[in-house]
């Protein structure tokens, strides 16, 4: 039955903004994601690759947290970023290259640390491979994290047999 005060698009166009508003509503109540900044969170050089993370990683959206210089991505979170953390010297951990970009893998059970290897301030990812693929996370992040720039990269076993022998 028809309402003669309210012709029909009115009334659609008043279910459509109400539709829009509620959704909008709803997305604002999507909680805040607890992360704790890293010591070195109010480093300047985070602010570049801060602003060019990807709205997503894979399938998981990129969400607000609460501290200075991390990200999380997926409800409930699958990937947390932190940039600022301590550096990692000289290691025998396992490193790979991704795009240009070293990272030092530390496998937890179940969560994986992944750490930038020669830039600094140093960015860490703690993510579970069970829930994403670490080859999605570190592709994905890489142009960004790639804003801060590299003074090293990684050598392996290979690299050091190459060397010059001093005498």
């Amino acid at each position: 039955m028809r309402n003669p005060r309210f012709p029909l698009p009115v009334r659609v166009s008043g279910i459509l903004l109400t539709a829009t508003l509620t959704g909008a509503v709803l997305s604002a109540c999507a909680p805040t994601v607890d992360v704790t900044a890293a010591s070195d969170a109010a480093n300047p050089a985070c602010a570049p690759m801060m602003v060019a993370l990807p709205d997503a990683i894979g399938d998981a959206a990129l969400r607000k947290t609460n501290s200075q210089a991390t990200a999380a991505w997926g409800e409930p979170s699958q990937v947390i970023l932190r940039c600022g953390v301590n550096v990692p010297g000289p290691t025998t951990d396992r490193c790979v290259s991704v795009n240009g970009i070293d990272w030092v893998i530390k496998e937890g059970d179940p969560v994986w640390t992944l750490t930038t290897f020669g830039r600094e301030p140093a960015t860490e990812i703690l993510m579970d491979p069970e829930k994403i693929s670490s080859a999605t996370v570190l592709a994905d992040l890489s142009a960004s994290v790639g804003k801060i720039p590299a003074s090293r990269n990684c050598v392996g076993q290979e690299d050091l047999q190459n060397q010059p022998t001093t005498r």
